[in-house]
Parts: structure tokens; sequence; C-alpha cells
């Protein structure tokens, strides 16, 4: 029986005598609340203190309950999150003569840890954070599944370590001050977000995916347990490739429909979702249940009626849901609250409000979120598989006057030739994914003193480390796998964790499953593109098992009016969050440069300064709510 989602969080702090104190502990975990209503619980031992919030699915029972304590009595686990293989690896202890009380995941996970170690966390296929406190060694052990679907803070303190599922966990503790990163900053202006171990909170880090971070007395060691690498291109002809890819996907799938809660999927009707659906209804026991929902603020075309024809086709419990985006600035508040740093991905409102509606019903999901990292499915791959074309044509910008680029799909071309234009490809890679340019972004915002501190880092250096770390690739397999591991963790995964566990909504993400990316990594690109088509080899392989007018069907995001409600119903509420946050000698922002922008983008004299107002706002916002309180 698989343990649920939770929240997780704890403190070890061998300067203190009198050990921590369960006043502490129960602060910290109360902000957890919301990832863990059912069951909270603490543990206390010495310099030690560990909490878990949980969110009940499966195994209701005492047994699986945590803080968890190995049958040997040396180790004490809290876990967020699920291993999809545990049953496996329970049968293989149980021939070594290990016993069990229960039935959790959590149970023989901490058995194969008693054995096996940090070697343990290599069996594991699934998604999880960890806290296991060793009470031989005295020695504090953390760790964060491979791809970074199940977040991990922590903080170093004068002589131990403070960590949670969610830095409000840190803060409650009282033992870190809340102060700007410079660098998160920086990375901030350009991407929306802090990027890997960063947080915007000085002193609070991510502890990145895969890796494991061990603390004692004496000593503090953090590396990796699993890196991310291509391996060895395989040699299976396309024919064999495809099998594999349909079994490994239909597995997948498979392992993650556990659970004795009625399951369900976000289904758009895109490839991925519709992927999802058809190996779900045909190896889940029940009715699988799916959800599409219109907004009234979306401004691409409906997918009610595609995703309709998908859950007739599978039959499917359908449900479509109709949702207002009312009061956005209430919405706005309550997300910088879940996610505690600005997060710019727009994105984030309509699955929020979409959790919201369902409020915990059903309490887990499928998500199609890697399908199109893993298998290639954005425009900058294929550009990329013609670099040499589009590296040529980037000359042109230099031929051609400005004012050619004033429209909105002639400003998008202008940065296409910008990042091509770049040599070093981590600098290429980081301006296709971010909509400023070098010459126009957020830090045109930054006051003077605040923008001098900046410039004293460089915000693009993990796509330069990146592009060293996977210097024997192609193009292509650079950018799929610089996407996996910044991305898809410092955006994707985390829009998608804070949005669902908000209302303790438990979200599965299949296509990030070991066995399958195992697999697919090292699969050749012209797999993967094709003559310019997109996920090659995944629609290939569900041919005759998703309908043909989806796989066919153009990818479309999902794009929120920002812009539009700068101007409209945010105008007032963001003129007055933004210019507070310009007030006063130590202001972040330049009152004069953000007055202006703002004035610019209301009378529609610009076009491109929408994302910058909108990341000012998330800054703002996060700067009264946690620096300035």
């Amino acid at each position: 029986m698989v343990q649920p989602m939770c929240g997780i969080c704890g403190i070890v702090d061998f300067s203190v005598k009198n050990g921590v104190t369960p006043d502490l502990l129960k602060t910290m975990i109360k902000t957890l609340k919301h990832r863990g209503p059912d069951y909270q619980d603490t543990w206390i031992q010495g310099p030690v203190g560990l909490a878990h919030a949980r969110l009940s699915i499966i195994d209701l029972s005492a047994t699986g309950r945590q803080p968890m304590i190995s049958s040997d009595g040396r180790f004490v686990i809290v876990i967020n999150g699920e291993i999809y293989n545990y049953i496996e690896i329970r049968k293989k202890l149980e021939l070594l003569g290990a016993r069990f009380r229960g039935y959790s995941d959590t149970e023989v996970f901490l058995e194969a840890y008693s054995r096996w170690k940090d070697k343990s966390l290599l069996c594991l296929n699934g998604i999880f954070s960890f806290a296991i406190w060793d009470t031989v060694e005295k020695e504090l052990i953390i760790a964060r599944d491979r791809f970074g679907v199940k977040p991990l803070y922590y903080a170093r303190l004068k002589n131990g370590l403070i960590f949670g599922s969610e830095i409000k966990a840190i803060l409650a503790s009282q033992r870190i001050k809340p102060e700007i990163n410079v660098k998160a900053l920086h990375e901030f202006s350009y991407f929306g977000v802090a990027l890997g171990s960063n947080t915007m909170f000085s002193g609070i880090h991510k502890l990145e995916p895969g890796h494991c971070l061990r603390i004692g007395s004496e000593q503090e060691h953090v590396e990796a347990f699993w890196e991310l690498s291509p391996g060895q291109i395989v040699k299976d002809d396309l024919e064999d490739a495809t099998e594999k890819v349909r079994f490994l996907l239909e597995q997948a799938v498979k392992r993650q429909l556990v659970g004795d809660v009625p399951i369900g999927i976000f289904l758009s009707g895109g490839v991925d979702s519709s992927c999802l659906t058809a190996f779900a209804v045909k190896n889940y026991n029940g009715k699988i249940r799916t959800y599409t929902v219109e907004f009234d603020f979306q401004i691409n075309d409906s997918e009610l009626a595609t995703a309709r024809r998908v859950a007739d086709y599978f039959g499917t419990e359908h449900h479509e849901i109709f949702i207002a985006g009312d009061n956005i600035s209430r919405i706005l508040e309550r997300l910088i609250y879940h996610h505690d740093e600005p997060f710019s991905d727009a994105a984030n409102i309509p699955l929020y409000l979409l959790c919201k509606e369902l409020n915990g019903d059903p309490r887990v999901v499928l998500q199609g979120d890697g399908g199109d990292e893993v298998f290639a499915g954005y425009r900058r791959y294929t550009l990329l598989s013609q670099s040499k074309l589009w590296e040529a044509l980037s000359l042109i910008k230099f031929l051609v006057s400005p004012v050619v680029f004033k429209s909105q799909t002639a400003r998008r071309l202008r940065r296409l030739l910008d990042a091509f234009y770049q040599n070093e490809l981590g600098l290429r890679m980081a301006l296709l994914l971010t909509t400023d340019t070098l010459q126009s972004s957020f830090v045109d915002l930054i006051s003077v003193n605040w923008r001098q501190k900046l410039l004293k880092s460089d915000p693009f250096s993990r796509y330069h480390c990146m592009a060293k770390r996977f210097s024997n690739c192609d193009e292509v397999q650079k950018m799929l796998l610089t996407d996996i591991k910044i991305l898809l963790p410092d955006i994707f995964l985390e829009k998608v964790d804070k949005s669902t566990m908000a209302f303790g909504i438990e979200s599965r993400v299949p296509f990030l499953d070991n066995d399958l990316t195992d697999y697919v990594f090292r699969l050749p690109t012209p797999m993967k593109i094709q003559r310019r088509r997109k996920k090659y080899i995944l629609k290939r392989a569900l041919r005759g098992i998703v309908p043909d007018d989806i796989l066919s069907r153009p990818k479309t995001g999902f794009m929120v009016p920002y812009g539009s409600w700068l101007r409209g119903p945010l105008s007032k509420y963001s003129r007055e969050v933004i210019m507070d946050a310009c007030s006063g000698p130590e202001a972040v922002l330049n009152g004069k440069k953000v007055s202006r922008y703002l004035l610019d983008h209301q009378n529609g004299s610009t076009q491109q300064n929408g994302f910058i107002l909108w990341k000012a706002l998330n800054f703002a916002l996060w700067q009264q709510h946690y620096i300035d309180h």
C-alpha cells in the first residue's frame, strides 16, 4: 500500500544543549497542513526533530504513520512521495529475511535503507523527498528524487540544518532571517524564477534533484546519488524502438494507478494527456475520471470539444468544469503564499483554480508533465535541429532596420535570431527559454544600487554549466537534457506541486518514470524529431491507440492574458503594489522607470513589457509579504 503525498520538515541542531522543542516542530508542521490535512505527528531525540503531515490515500492504519522507526530502531524517517516499485523491493527484502509490520512503501524503503544505505536510492522508481536520522552515527540524511518532482528546501544553521517541503516551514522556525538573494534575483529577472539550488531567500536552498545531503556534528556533505546522462545511444531500429516505447509507456502508467481512491486525469485533448488516458483506461480496475476545464479569461481556443471526443472514445467518467477568474489579485496573493517565492509562470493560475474547484476530489491525478521534455515536443528542438540555417539567418538582424521588428511576431523572430547569433551554447539555450532579451528585461526596473549588486553574478551560469556537462551531445539532446535539469524542476514541476498540494491533491507524472526515461534518453535525435515533426517516436508508438486526429493536432499552450489584466482589472492594484516596492532608500525597484513602464503599457504604446511588469508585480507581492512584513 503506497504512502500518500504529504509535507515534511525538521531540524537538527548540534549546538542546542536541551535539544529541539515540541513547540518548534508543531509551529513548523502547522504551516504544511494543506499538504497533509489528515494527520500530523512529530518525533524528537536529542539534537534532532522530525515532523510529518499526512494526506491519507492508502493504508490508513497506524503502521503507515510517520515519523517511522526502522525495525532495528536505528533509523527514523519522514518521507513525501511514492515508491511505485516498492512491491518488487519488498519481495527482495523478504527473501533476505525481512519482516514487515504493515503495507506502506515507507516501511519497505526504510528497511531497504537499513540494509543497503545510499545504494537503496538507486533502487527507487518513484517521486520523493525524505529525511532520515541515523541514531547510531548521529547524522541526518535528506534526499530528493531524480527529476525533482517533490520539493525539498533547507537552510544551514551555525551547527546544524533545518529543512521542509516548503520554505514557509523553515521561516516559521524563526531561525532564518528573510533576506533577498541577489543571484536569485538576477536569475528571476530573465526566467521569472530562481534556478538550481537558489531560492529568492538568502541562506535558503533547494536540494537539487537526484541529490543527497548528509550532516553530522563534525561534517556536512552534498552529492548526487544519480546523474542525468544520455548514456550510450541504443542500437534498436525504429520498429523495435517504437515497440519498446509503447511497452514502457504502458508500464509507467500501470504502476502509477495504485490507490484506494478514484484516480483522475487532467485531460486537455493533447497527445500527452490522451496517451495517459488510453493506458489508464486499459489498466485501471474501475472508471477513470477525466477533467477538462474552460476559463472565462483564456484567449486560445477551447479544449472542451477535443477533450470530450477523447473521453468518449475511451469511455471515461468525464467532467467539464467552467471557472471564472474573478478577483485575480486575491489569487495572486494566495499563489505567493503557496510558492513562498515570486513565481512568474502565469499558467499556475488556471491550474490553481482547477485544483481549488476540485478541492481534493479526486485526491490523485495523472498529468502529462515531462512528455515534451522527454520526447521533444517544443518548437525550439526543431529549430536547434536546423541550427546551421538559423545561425546564418541570425545575421539578418544587422541588415534590417529595428523598425521592422515592431509587430509581436517580428519581435519573436528577432528574439530567435538574437539567440542563434550567440556562439556560446549555454547562452543560446538560455535566451531560447526567456521572453526577455539581453537588451530588455526586468533588470531595467532595478534600482542603481541593487543593479550593481546584480551585475556581480551571471544569471545564465546554470545554462553554461549544462552546456559543458552535456558537451558530447548534439544540440537537440543538449537542450532536452538542459530542460530536464532546469525547466522541469524549477518551473513546471514547481508549478504542479504547489498548485495541487495547496488543495491536498496528489499529482503523478508517468512520463518521468525511471525505466521509460532511461530508455528514451538514449534514443538518437532523429527518432524524436524527424523532418521537423516533433515527438516523432511517441506519436508513432501511439498509432492505433490514440485517435489519429489527436496525434496530428498542433500543439497549443494555455495562454493567460496577464498583459490585458495589467491594463484592466489589475491596473490600479498592480500600480499600487509595484510602486510600493519602489519606496525607501533601499528600494529594489526604480520608481521612475516602473512608472514609465506602467504608463506605456497602459497606453498600449509597447507590447513587449507585459511579462516584465508581470514579474515586477509578483516580485513586489513577495517582497511585501516576506521581506517587508
